[in-house]
């Protein structure tokens, strides 16, 4: 009786322990194991362990995504270079549309710009400036956002406060709206048109199969010394393209008009 109540009160306390102990949020550290991965991967890992894909945008050089645990509240940014995990790293939970602890930026945000400039900050990210942080002072954040939103809606530059913080805010944001808009070719009208937008500067392998999933098939290829030249032709827009790789990296692509593969 005596070792097995012994027994009972060692395994009482264990557990006591075990449940008092607090539970290691699930932070950017944690999920190294899926940086290299393919997109949908990694995205079907992160929902496994509780997060929420939130947001996303497009960078110079990745595509960034935001995602949220709801149990351990905080929120870590994924970077995505030619279809695969690049870096996970932790974010301000703002960027993930929620308060950071403490939670009186939002507040102060709302009493100095208002509920339209206020939905705008909701959204504005980290990534947004160059050295991939917010403004530590609420002003210069507050002035690099509306900044932003104008260049991103292309509404005319109007540096009221005279700042460099609107100045480049609006830069970042006329950046964003370009690269937002690169899927459209440029073309108006009736008449179907694929983009090329995004494959130069891209590994040469995974060009390949961006062509063949923008519809384009490889109708000839040739090289120069270590330069390499592929011919793409798609026949649903009549779109012949030549793209130029060199050293695993696509250095040109553009249409040409006509070759006799393009047929």
């Amino acid at each position: 009786m005596t070792v097995s109540l012994s027994r009972k009160i060692c395994i009482f306390t264990l557990a006591t322990i075990m449940s008092a102990a607090p539970v290691m949020a699930r932070t950017a550290s944690h999920l190294s194991d899926l940086v290299g991965a393919r997109g949908s991967s990694g995205e079907m890992a992160l929902q496994r362990q509780g997060f929420t894909y939130v947001d996303g945008h497009s960078g110079k050089k990745y595509v960034h995504s935001y995602w949220w645990h709801h149990k351990d509240k905080n929120c870590v940014e994924v970077k995505t270079a030619n279809g695969r995990y690049a870096a996970i790293v932790d974010a301000p939970n703002s960027d993930c549309h929620h308060k950071n602890s403490g939670g009186s930026g939002a507040a102060v945000a709302g009493a100095a710009v208002g509920a339209v400039l206020l939905a705008a900050l909701l959204t504005h990210k980290s990534s947004h400036h160059e050295d991939g942080k917010h403004h530590s002072d609420s002003f210069q954040d507050e002035q690099f956002e509306r900044g932003y939103n104008d260049g991103l809606h292309h509404v005319a530059y109007h540096n009221y406060d005279k700042t460099d913080y609107y100045s480049s805010g609006y830069e970042a944001g006329v950046a964003q709206r370009s690269r937002n808009t690169g899927y459209h070719s440029g073309n108006g009208g009736y008449a179907a048109h694929s983009s090329l937008s995004g494959i130069k500067g891209g590994d040469s392998i995974w060009a390949i199969d961006e062509m063949h999933a923008r519809k384009f098939h490889d109708v000839d290829s040739f090289s120069s010394g270590s330069t390499t030249y592929g011919i793409y032709y798609n026949k649903h827009t009549g779109q012949c393209v030549q793209v130029t790789n060199a050293d695993g990296m696509v250095y040109d692509i553009r249409d040409i008009g006509s070759h006799p593969g393009c047929t």
